[in-house]
């Protein structure tokens, strides 16, 4: 009996069309968060450390990007789907 996949795990196998979600999904939950960033520091002081979360997020996820990491891009993108307003 094959047991299921993970989304993360089947980008991670290299499926060409979850690659492609992914190059889709993660520009989109950046963006997503840049907005949430925005909200979070209007907040003010008190929205500082969740500000600062995310930006160490986003600058992952640019770096993960420019370099083509895969994994890296896997992982920022779990990350940046935790956060809420």
């Amino acid at each position: 009996m094959r047991r299921p996949h993970s989304r993360a795990s089947q980008i991670s196998e290299g499926d060409e069309d979850v690659s492609e979600s992914l190059a889709e999904a993660l520009p989109k939950e950046m963006a997503r968060c840049r907005e949430l960033l925005g909200q979070y520091r209007a907040i003010g002081p008190s929205g500082m450390f969740g500000a600062a979360m995310i930006e160490q997020d986003l600058r992952r996820a640019d770096k993960a990007v420019m370099e083509g990491d895969v994994v890296a891009m896997i992982q920022v993108y779990e990350a940046l789907k935790e956060y809420e307003s």
